[in-house]
């Protein structure tokens, strides 16, 4: 697949997989050392390689070129980013990243490539089903 690597498009694609990725990163975590459970930490994992099978098929350099961080208007933390008390707070927040992200994803790659943008409303709702599972548990 060919693009552009200053197409705005792609920054959006960009920082949007980087989000939902880190976010996962950060519930397997949570599965893993906090919640020991080796099944909820190996679908975080499995979504989280997924989103890397969509950088994949895009080209990481593209992503990366399109980047623009020190002009980036969105950069500085907000206060609610602060506002964690215990476990369940950093879990919440973080899926809600990976949903909101991986929506917009979904939302993007239907003027990129359509095949992909199913691919990714499948992943969103995998994470809904992992996130019920975990917040039963947590």
């Amino acid at each position: 697949m060919k693009v552009k690597t200053a197409d705005p498009i792609i920054r959006v694609i960009d920082a949007n997989l980087n989000r939902a990725k880190e976010g996962l990163r950060v519930c397997e975590d949570i599965c893993r050392f906090i919640l020991d459970s080796k099944p909820l930490s190996r679908q975080c994992k499995d979504l989280r390689h997924q989103l890397n099978a969509v950088v994949e098929k895009l080209g990481p350099a593209a992503l990366v070129n399109s980047r623009d961080i020190e002009n980036d208007v969105g950069k500085p933390s907000t206060t609610t980013e602060m506002a964690r008390s215990k476990v369940a707070d950093i879990f919440y927040a973080n899926c809600q990243r990976v949903k909101e992200s991986v929506r917009v994803l979904e939302e993007f790659f239907k003027l990129v490539d359509k095949k992909l943008a199913e691919d990714l409303k499948k992943i969103r709702y995998q994470v809904y089903a992992v996130e019920k599972k975990v917040v039963e548990r947590i």
